[in-house]
């Protein structure tokens, strides 16, 4: 007997259409992700609208100064700067002190558009440079979230990185500093990883390296990278989900990505003698101990076996322990067992206090309030729990991932507020995936509900036809009038039946507005904290009275009077807080700068300050200082000035000089 033809000519239709919808699919994510990108950097540039292309805040602008040395003396001169205008009389190696992942990138556009007959200033790629990178950032973690839970919910996470007030804060327009960069490396260093992990592919997992190296360059942050990564390949394998794609995504990470880590000047030799890399390298020990264990299970003897793995397990915990000590010798030299204070400031929250009041004088250092998280997260710190829960429904390694960035980045976020920049990725990715479930739940709700509809309406008809035919048949056979009276349905049930059929639909078209509601509320708060909250650079200070807006402009007119009223070799003393500002826009030497790696330096300064009038001349005289810098709110409220700023004047002097006593400068309040 031959088959019928319909059955082979439907499966070429099935596909044709398949292939269609896919292509279609693909056509309308790429046209929503170059959307998500635009709107990124538009969201970006209120502050350029309000006032103008200008630098933002303090470290911006040595950033600014030395992508203005890049630029006109090349990466040679660069890397062999010695700054003598900062830290007077010490000066500063440049090259080998900074993260030079901005300057870079930074003078690398400018290089590349000026070669392009684009003639635009370096100001100019400087101020961009952090929205264009964002719109890069949410194109990152659309690529993450796609690997984990698939293309709608990249696309949501991605929407909500553009737009999410914690990471806005850090890339507005003219915002030049580290992060504008490193949160694109960051994201984009997790994607390859996990991009490796799923598909074992030696490929990726060299580009996670590159990656990961790119981060180095960009900030000092990196270390939360190498700490999470391995934190994560040891979960997989306590839970028993090791395989050789695990072990292609990290083992190549480790060593080709700490060799290129000893590349940065700035990092060098810490890549391998600090305590925050110390625990990649435990977990690469592990991760092969483990798989020498899978590879011997494989050709010997379930006897021979547990014998061999004895002695596996028994070396393997012999050269742990052996490099264990060699760690715990090295570091037990250091008083901080080779920990860095901002990273022993993460790990104790009251370690800065009591130890480096430096770290703690410094506002983004401190703990946020709860009001920070919902003001700068907004309502995505509703949304995060229903993402660790569809995480893990079901759990991959992938998804587990995403559990252990959420949950750790929130305990660092707590710690330090401008750890919030980290958390803001991790939020948008679960977010988006409970919102993308949600969307998916309901969509299908109404296709079902669509579906039975129509169903209904055929069951009706059919009715209606059964009735008519009753009907004819009752007229000519008369014989049992009762039992059909009983069968046949009333109008009243009938209305009653389509009312409660209504009733599902009307409840679901509600849930689906409040569903979209939700994201139209938070995004009228992230364009508002765009707008007003993040918009307005320290350099340009604002206030509103009943007559109006008050632009002050004191800031840049008191450097250009330092600029254009003294000599070029006269040194500034002032408090940290303006040293890069002094050293870009006047041009002038200054005393002590916002790098604060020398605390007796800054200690020397804050005890000027702190001290009367004569002993500060003497001190300030031995500096060589002929101006002093003070910032004074006045009428006006600043809440900025070096009035507020006294106490930890106070303090750090005190640290390093004994006669400075902090109850000595505390007067209890008057009768």
């Amino acid at each position: 007997m031959a088959a019928p033809e319909t059955s082979t000519a439907a499966v070429p239709t099935l596909y044709t259409n398949n292939t269609l919808r896919n292509a279609f699919g693909g056509v309308l994510s790429f046209f929503i992700l170059l959307l998500i990108g635009v709107m990124a950097f538009s969201i970006r540039l209120f502050s350029v609208i309000k006032y103008e292309s200008v630098i933002h805040e303090f470290d911006p602008y040595f950033n600014y100064r030395v992508t203005q040395f890049l630029a006109k003396n090349g990466i040679y001169e660069f890397w062999n700067w010695f700054d003598d205008r900062t830290w007077y009389p010490l000066g500063r190696v440049i090259g080998g002190t900074v993260y030079p992942g901005l300057t870079l990138t930074a003078g690398t556009i400018w290089w590349l558009l000026n070669s392009l007959n684009i003639p635009l200033s370096v100001e100019t790629v400087c101020v961009f440079t952090a929205p264009i990178f964002s719109a890069f950032a949410s194109w990152a973690t659309y690529l993450l979230t796609k690997e984990v839970k698939g293309t709608g919910a990249g696309l949501t996470a991605a929407a909500l990185l553009a737009m999410v007030p914690s990471y806005i804060s850090r890339s507005v327009a003219g915002s030049y500093d580290n992060e504008a960069v490193a949160i694109f490396a960051l994201i984009f260093t997790f994607y390859l990883y996990i991009k490796t992990l799923n598909t074992g592919s030696l490929f990726y997992a060299t580009l996670n390296s590159i990656a990961y190296f790119y981060m180095v360059c960009s900030w000092g942050g990196y270390t939360f990278i190498i700490n999470l990564i391995p934190m994560h390949v040891l979960l997989c394998i306590v839970t028993g989900r090791f395989s050789s794609r695990l072990y292609i995504a990290y083992a190549p990470l480790v060593v080709l990505g700490t060799l290129l880590a000893a590349l940065v000047p700035v990092v060098g030799f810490n890549a391998v003698m600090t305590s925050e890399h110390f625990a990649s390298f435990l977990v690469f020990i592990i991760i092969h101990v483990v798989a020498f264990v899978y590879y011997i299970k494989g050709i010997l003897s379930p006897k021979m076996f547990k014998v061999a793995v004895t002695l596996v397990v028994s070396v393997g915990l012999a050269v742990c322990c052996a490099v264990i000590a060699v760690l715990i010798a090295l570091v037990a030299s250091s008083p901080t067992k080779g920990w860095s204070g901002r990273s022993l400031s993460l790990l104790d929250p009251t370690y800065a206090s009591k130890y480096i009041p430096i770290i703690a004088s410094v506002s983004e250092h401190q703990p946020p309030t709860w009001p920070s998280y919902f003001m700068d997260i907004n309502v995505l710190a509703f949304l995060v729990p229903a993402g660790i829960i569809a995480c893990f429904l079901p759990l991959s390694d992938a998804s587990s991932f995403v559990v252990l960035y959420i949950a750790t980045s929130v305990y660092f976020s707590g710690v330090m507020v401008r750890l919030m920049l980290v958390l803001a990725p991790a939020a948008c990715i679960t977010s988006g995936i409970a919102l993308s479930q949600a969307f998916d739940v309901f969509t299908g709700s109404i296709k079902f509900q669509l579906t039975g509809a129509s169903s209904n309406t055929e069951v009706d008809a059919a009715e209606t036809s059964s009735s008519t035919a009753e009907s004819q048949t009752d007229a000519v056979k008369t014989e049992k009038p009762e039992e059909t009276a009983k069968n046949r349905p009333s109008r009243k049930s009938k209305k009653k039946e389509r009312e409660h059929g209504e009733k599902p639909s009307t409840e679901a078209k509600a849930e689906k507005k409040r569903l979209l509601a939700l994201p139209l509320e938070s995004s009228v708060h992230c364009v508002w904290a765009a707008a007003e909250a993040y918009s307005a650079p320290s350099i340009v200070l604002t206030s509103r009275s009943h007559d109006g807006l008050h632009v002050f402009d004191d800031f840049r007119e008191a450097y250009a009077w330092l600029r254009h009223n003294t000599d070029v070799d006269d040194k500034v003393a002032s408090w940290w807080d303006y040293g890069y500002q002094t050293t870009a826009m006047a041009n002038r030497t200054v005393i002590v700068d916002n790098n604060t790696w020398n605390n007796t330096h800054i200690a020397t300064v804050g005890t000027a300050m702190s001290s009367p009038e004569r002993a500060a001349w003497e001190i300030f005289h031995s500096l060589d200082v002929k101006y002093v810098l003070v910032v004074f709110g006045g009428l006006v409220g600043y809440p900025s000035d070096d009035i507020n700023k006294f106490l930890w004047m106070v303090r750090i002097g005190g640290g390093v000089f004994p006669h400075i006593k902090e109850p000595d400068y505390l007067v209890s309040s008057l009768c």
